[in-house]
């Protein structure tokens, strides 16, 4: 008996305002409060969101309780798996609350399940230090459970995005299975139909999307130039009775089923009937990522190395090509990498909330370049008029609130960073960005160090030529030439940084009046 898993991804963006640049909106005054609004476009959301309830998500939930209800005295259930982002289920709580619950009635039927994924649908996996990664995931766990009361055992990145780095990481969560792309070179000849096992891990059990018959149906359905035209679910359930293996992976976006092919295709007709159409096969039954890692035991390993081997399912290259794939896709990615110290520092919420909004991967995709069949697809969603537009609006407003962020923490030119002793190995770990950050680093660093750099006149040093202080820096040499040492010192120093930095806000505020 086969297993087929179907596996839905849902995802809605939180998209950038796209006259952002070209009307000259950069650096403007604003209250704090107003930056969300000022960056990101609510009434197209609503509306790009809204179209998409009434033309794929509504019917094709409808479907879908309509089937596993048909089925659920049946020896043989229909049962399908979900991984939706975060920010998906935020657009459902402010623009459909009716849709949330229709996600509920489908986590109560039992025969669904959900995936873990990263919260804000971003490229976080990708960096060398994933705290930030690790943070998404979590968020996504919580979420789940607040609002599904699901408790999902396997995860998803980001586009099936993978190398054995990430594996290790979901790992460590508690995940017992982690999804990816079926791609050749990875599999090297052997079949993505089958459970494998990652390479480094000890549990971690690995899922592969055949890709081959998941594009068939999200790619091909209404193409009239294809061999195959029509589709039918009795033909298509024909080809997975044919497939060899363990289990078929099924995993396209949901809005395939009547958002990128509109219900006049019969799109939704085919999701009606092929559930139907499966079940009716002696060697196949549908099943959940989770019923299937615990029926199996791994037939091999795969690998795939983090440096150069990445895969994902995007495109033909299926790697992080369509991301990273060109200089400006680069220089927003690192731009939006590179400040996460910064507003992290901030320890302010909206801050953080924007920055995230911020790291979706779709503003990435939307600057991909390439042409042939890839860039007919970017195309399709891209909502910009260009990849050069969808670069100037998402590099504008990065760099808008770079700027916004370290005004509001006093940002320094160069990192302060914490060490017991002049050896490379007494480094604590700690490195702070700006005045803010040493407020708070001050309290929590080892006292060790704080009397290590003070000897030195670090501080002084820091305050005069990163963050060109003089007042500060005069300050800090005070403290020094004082002597203390132990608690004292470190009260001293915090009260000099912290009442330095209440000033310099008040002055800004009276100046200003706006942020």
């Amino acid at each position: 008996m086969t297993d087929v898993v179907f596996v839905f991804e849902v995802h809605q963006p939180i998209r950038i305002k796209k006259g952002f640049f070209w009307e000259r909106n950069m650096f403007r005054r604003l209250r704090k409060g107003e930056l969300s609004d000022f960056y990101f476009d609510k009434a197209k959301n609503r509306e790009i969101f809204e179209r998409a309830c009434k033309k794929c998500y509504f019917p094709s939930n409808n479907i879908l309780l309509q089937l596993i209800d048909e089925f659920k005295r049946e020896k043989k259930k229909v049962k399908i798996s979900f991984s939706i982002s975060g920010i998906f289920l935020e657009q459902c709580e402010a623009y459909s609350p009716d849709l949330l619950e229709s996600f509920k009635q489908l986590s109560e039927t039992r025969c669904v399940e959900f995936l873990d994924q990263t919260y804000y649908h971003s490229l976080t996996g990708l960096y060398p230090v994933r705290d930030e990664f690790v943070e998404q995931i979590k968020m996504h766990r919580q979420v789940m459970k607040d609002l599904l009361n699901a408790e999902p055992l396997t995860f998803e990145n980001t586009e099936l995005l993978y190398n054995n780095a990430i594996a290790k990481v979901v790992e460590k969560m508690g995940y017992i299975g982690i999804f990816t792309e079926g791609v050749e070179r990875v599999l090297k000849g052997r079949s993505p139909n089958y459970v494998y096992k990652a390479k480094n891990c000890e549990k971690i059990k690995v899922l592969l999307r055949n890709y081959k018959l998941t594009d068939d149906i999200g790619f091909r359905f209404s193409d009239r130039q294809w061999s195959e035209w029509p589709l039918t679910a009795e033909k298509y359930a024909t080809w997975l009775a044919a497939t060899q293996g363990q289990c078929i992976n099924i995993f396209p976006d949901y809005e395939t089923f009547g958002e990128h092919h509109w219900p006049e295709t019969g799109i939704l007709d085919f999701l009606r009937y092929l559930p139907r159409e499966i079940l009716k096969w002696e060697n196949l039954q549908m099943a959940t990522p989770s019923e299937v890692l615990s029926k199996y035991k791994a037939v091999g390993e795969v690998d795939v190395p983090e440096l150069g081997g990445t895969v994902s399912w995007a495109d033909i290259e299926r790697d992080t090509s369509c991301w990273l794939g060109n200089t400006m896709q680069w220089a927003y990615y690192t731009v939006t990498k590179e400040l996460e110290p910064l507003v992290k520092e901030s320890k302010d919420e909206e801050f953080l909330k924007i920055w995230r909004y911020l790291l979706a991967s779709d503003h990435l995709y939307y600057m991909f370049t390439a042409g042939g069949a890839p860039g007919e697809v970017h195309t399709y969603f891209n909502p910009y008029d260009s990849p050069i537009d969808a670069f100037v609006t998402a590099q504008g407003a990065i760099l808008d609130f770079e700027s916004r962020v370290r005004s509001y923490i006093i940002a320094a030119n160069e990192p302060f960073l914490f060490y017991t002793g002049s050896e490379e190995e007494d480094f604590t770990g700690v490195k702070v960005w700006s005045l803010a950050g040493m407020c708070d680093a001050l309290q929590r660093v080892n006292i060790k160090s704080i009397e290590f750099h003070n000897r030195r006149g670090d501080f002084e040093k820091w305050a005069a030529f990163s963050l060109r202080d003089e007042k500060l820096a005069q300050k800090f040499k005070e403290v020094q030439v004082s002597g203390v040492q132990g608690e004292k010192l470190r009260q001293d120093l915090f009260q000099v940084s912290n009442h330095r930095f209440t000033e310099i806000k008040k002055l800004a505020q009276t100046v200003m009046q706006c942020f």
